[in-house]
């Protein structure tokens, strides 16, 4: 659905009665507008189990997420974690059978067929890299999947003060047990800071969970995030929480 005029609260708009400031007017680039490319002809993607099986997608000479598929696994109180970029003829069982969960079709409104599940993830991976589908490996073992996206480059730009290189979570907890015991306000917090860590550019990492999704935007406040308005979306009226590089070693 295309991105629709809607009032936006946010807070310069409390602070000092108007939404400009820290907002910035983004174009494309003359040299990100082109089609994307792969790196020498090399195929999108390798249907292997290994994190750089998935080649890094780029737009001509930009890596638009830093080469995502390379940031490697990080230690938490859980167990060893990675992002793993999606490969279709591999994932996608696994990520359907997530997506017809009852409590995750609510919010994420993908459930159905295969084919549902599989154009959702195309439009990303044959899409310019702004925004990466990830499963996440726990001791290797998948039980989440992530987007990691730039979300000065998306839609939502148009809904809050955007700034350059800001980038976004999305995330979904897929296996029943790993719910409602705090392992997505721990891995959120991991992978924002793998985010602060790989990304220099990037000084904040945001995310727009659906206010009435009470335990994810509780995840996201226990992981550091701070709220930062009500905004309204196309399709949800969302929580704007924002993980501040600034702030990353006091919340």
């Amino acid at each position: 659905m295309p991105p629709t005029e809607s009032h936006t609260h946010t807070e310069a708009e409390t602070e000092n009665g108007t939404d400009t400031e820290d907002t910035l007017d983004l174009t494309l680039p003359a040299e990100l507008a082109k089609p994307a490319e792969r790196f020498a002809g090399l195929p999108p993607e390798t249907d292997t189990t290994a994190p750089t099986g998935r080649v890094p997608v780029r737009l001509g000479d930009h890596d638009l997420l830093d080469s995502l598929a390379e940031w490697g696994p990080e230690t938490t109180p859980h167990g060893t974690f990675q992002l793993v970029p999606v490969v279709v003829a591999r994932d996608l069982p696994t990520v359907t059978g997530w997506m017809n969960d009852p409590a995750v079709a609510e919010f994420w409104e993908l459930s159905g067929p295969p084919d549902i599940t599989e154009k959702h993830l195309r439009e990303q991976i044959d899409g310019d890299g702004r925004s990466v589908p990830c499963l996440g490996v726990l001791d290797g073992t998948p039980m989440s999947y992530w987007e990691i996206y730039r979300a000065d480059l998306d839609p939502v730009a148009r809904y809050y003060p955007v700034r350059p290189n800001d980038t976004g979570i999305h995330l979904l907890i897929g296996r029943v047990a790993d719910r409602g015991r705090g392992l997505g306000s721990a891995l959120l917090r991991t992978v924002a800071d793998q985010v602060l860590d790989h990304r220099p550019g990037c000084a904040r990492v945001i995310a727009e969970p659906d206010l009435r999704n009470n335990p994810s935007v509780a995840a996201f406040l226990t992981a550091g995030f701070r709220f930062a308005a009500e905004i309204d979306l196309p399709e949800k009226r969302a929580a704007l929480v924002i993980r501040d590089r600034a702030l990353r070693h006091l919340l």
